[in-house]
């Protein structure tokens, strides 16, 4: 338990320190995934988004962009500080509120109260099979009936899976990040009760990194 509590506190500390190196590190475009999700919750008629590990915040200022009301989680206080100051200055800080939040801990929100969510790389993060499968079922909490969630992760057909330091559980860290790479079998387990529509495959990134873009629905 105290390694565990180690391991998040150094990957909480890597990333304070990395937004605050380098503000804005992704880019003020949004990713190709959170185009992707755009389309489907606007199909699906979704007016709130519930974004998982928001940082800085290129994604949910493109959701508040696109007319979403948007609710911005992250556990580094900094992305979310420059995320707060990009929607000031583009004008939609009134559609936009973030809270500072472990994943690790039940979702601050009440059931069935968000339209559609969405998480760009924050499940293959340092989590385990275990916080993964209690996530997803706080987000099935959350959602309203027939909302969507959208979700990214690195899977085991990437480069660095098996590099690094293996922290067991599929978890390898490479260059002070850990990730959690994810097995076809994890995206189906995490579908259950849920209806599956797009497992997709994709590259992001220099290395590149390969990843899945998983839509799936709650049933109504």
């Amino acid at each position: 338990m105290a390694d565990e509590r180690e391991q998040v506190q150094a990957q909480q500390r890597h990333w304070e320190d990395t937004y605050a190196a380098h503000p804005g590190m992704y880019g003020e475009e949004p990713s190709d995934p959170a185009i992707h999700a755009a389309r489907v919750f606007r199909t699906a008629g979704a007016q709130d988004v519930l974004e998982l590990g928001a940082g800085h915040g290129r994604d949910a200022l493109f959701f508040a962009r696109e007319g979403f009301t948007v609710r911005a989680t992250d556990f580094s206080h900094v992305g979310l500080e420059q995320l707060r100051d990009g929607a000031r200055s583009r004008g939609v800080d009134a559609r936009v509120t973030t809270t500072v939040h472990d994943v690790r801990e039940a979702l601050p929100l009440p059931d069935a109260s968000v339209d559609a969510v969405y998480a760009h790389m924050l499940l293959c993060m340092a989590l385990s099979t275990k916080e993964i499968q209690a996530l997803v079922g706080e987000v099935r909490r959350v959602l309203r009936p027939g909302g969507v969630f959208v979700y990214t992760v690195r899977h085991t057909g990437d480069a660095h899976y098996g590099a690094g330091t293996a922290h067991g559980d599929d978890i390898f860290e490479h260059g002070g990040f850990a990730v959690h790479f994810f097995g076809r079998e994890l995206v189906d387990a995490l579908a259950v009760g849920w209806t599956l529509d797009e497992l997709h495959a994709f590259e992001e990134g220099a290395l590149p990194r390969r990843l899945w873009r998983v839509t799936q629905t709650l049933p109504r």
